[in-house]
């Protein structure tokens, strides 16, 4: 049905497509990128499983929103990784969360806010991120287990 192809020409910018034109649309966009961390934590005032030190493989989701620039790029990817290797994962990854987390009950629930607050503060200090394509982390997701995780959003955050 559908055969390989090698493409017949490669289009070169300003020949085949013009500067003016890499930019489609002014519309808000989101961009969404996952990663993941393996931790140990506890519970406290907590009766059930969860009170014993155990550890967890979490998945965690940003929706980060934004204005495309003159490129149709809103943010890089790359940039997104950037900011979660060297703002958040440090401080979660392979770690104990009771003690590397501010002091807090390291519930999904609290732990979602913390992950949300560090990106936004993130991109927020990324002035051209903030002030140019008009960035801002829209929600975050925690998965604790493959079927289980809590979510921050922004507008509950500003609420």
């Amino acid at each position: 049905m559908y055969g390989f192809r090698i493409v017949d020409k490669l289009e070169k910018i300003d020949e085949d497509i013009q500067r003016g034109q890499l930019k489609y649309h002014s519309k808000r966009v989101l961009v969404s990128k996952e990663f993941t961390f393996d931790a140990a934590h506890h519970l406290h005032c907590y009766e059930g499983k969860c009170k014993n030190l155990h550890g967890h493989t979490y998945k965690v989701i940003f929706g980060i929103s934004g204005f495309v620039d003159e490129t149709g790029l809103m943010i890089d990817f790359g940039d997104i990784k950037e900011i979660w290797k060297k703002e958040i994962e440090v401080q979660l990854d392979h770690r104990y969360l009771n003690e590397t987390l501010p002091p807090m009950n390291t519930t999904a629930e609290n732990m979602v806010v913390w992950i949300f607050e560090k990106m936004a503060e993130a991109v927020a200090e990324r002035e051209s991120l903030s002030r140019e394509q008009g960035a801002r982390v829209e929600f975050v997701r925690l998965y604790e287990t493959p079927t289980s995780y809590a979510e921050a959003r922004r507008e509950w955050m500003e609420a």
